[in-house]
């Protein structure tokens, strides 16, 4: 069963910690600036801006800072700064308990979904594919996160894989986030799939055959056995681009066609500009013959 946090209200303090890689000082300043006009308190971690090599520091400050968040019973909800690299270093040894013991949300994707995925294995915690660089993000999130809004989102006809799609309805708790990540935690903490409702999202980094490599691991592992069905969302970079007369599109049918669940695309979430933002871990309607998906509160 899904543990949602507290919605967050005006006045309540939230801390932005960035347990990947460092952001720029300006984009910390407008995520500073967004919170704030929310009605939120903001506090910046001690570490966000730190830099070893392409992270926001070392190992054990990164995870000191997203410690000291969940172990602050003033503190609400947790934002990462952005993605990057880095957190799979250290989401194994996140403070459950903490978490546990009083739940709250974080928001974060890319990178972040190492944390996302450990947060769900262990604990069964409510967060937010989200982001807060722009009007229609920000908006997005905030309507998660303080109005407890479900998320309703429809297959956009114009987006690349919204020519991916089985019929059918399913129903589950929505986990995932970035497909590599995803792929990635087989063997190294990925949580149980059986009975949820999987999402993906990517953004080109070399070819299709990396596309093509995820799926089949998470495929060949096993890990897709009980899956109800897929949502995909931006596979941002992948627009134009072929390999042997095959684009991104034909990888995915030919994947996720065979096994067997509704799937949907065309999802206005992942990389890119002004994407919108989803609850990971509550329970989704996944309608590919409406073209729907619809995601319960991540708050209460």
């Amino acid at each position: 069963m899904v543990v949602l946090p507290p919605r967050l209200r005006a006045g309540d303090r939230v801390r932005l910690v960035s347990p990947a890689s460092y952001p720029s000082s300006e984009l910390l300043a407008a995520s500073v600036r967004t919170l704030e006009g929310w009605g939120l308190v903001v506090e910046v971690g001690k570490h966000a801006l730190d830099r070893h090599g392409y992270m926001a520091g070392l190992d054990e400050d990164r995870l000191a800072d997203l410690n000291d968040a969940y172990r602050d019973p003033g503190v609400r909800a947790l934002f990462a700064t952005r993605g990057g690299a880095g957190a799979y270093r250290i989401a194994d040894d996140l403070d459950f308990d903490a978490v546990r013991a009083d739940p709250k949300p974080l928001v974060g994707f890319s990178d972040i979904t190492n944390l996302h995925l450990a947060l769900w294995r262990e604990c069964q915690v409510a967060g937010v594919h989200g982001y807060l660089d722009g009007e229609r993000s920000a908006a997005a999130t905030r309507s998660l996160l303080m109005d407890g809004e479900r998320a309703v989102l429809r297959r956009d006809p114009s987006a690349l894989t919204a020519a991916v799609e089985v019929a059918g309805v399913a129903r589950g708790h929505l986990v995932g986030g970035h497909l590599g990540t995803v792929a990635w935690t087989v063997g190294a903490g990925l949580p149980s799939l059986d009975g949820a409702i999987l999402f993906l999202e990517e953004p080109r980094v070399v070819g299709l055959g990396h596309v093509d490599r995820h799926l089949t691991q998470l495929m060949r592992s096993g890990s897709l056995r009980g899956l109800r069905g897929v949502a995909l969302g931006r596979f941002l970079g992948f627009e134009g681009y072929v390999d042997r007369d095959w684009d991104v599109v034909d990888v995915l049918r030919d994947r996720l066609g065979s096994l067997g669940v509704p799937v949907i695309g065309g999802i206005d979430v992942g990389h890119g500009d002004a994407p919108l933002s989803l609850p990971l871990g509550p329970v989704a309607e996944l309608d590919a013959d409406a073209g729907s998906l619809k995601v319960s509160p991540a708050v209460r």
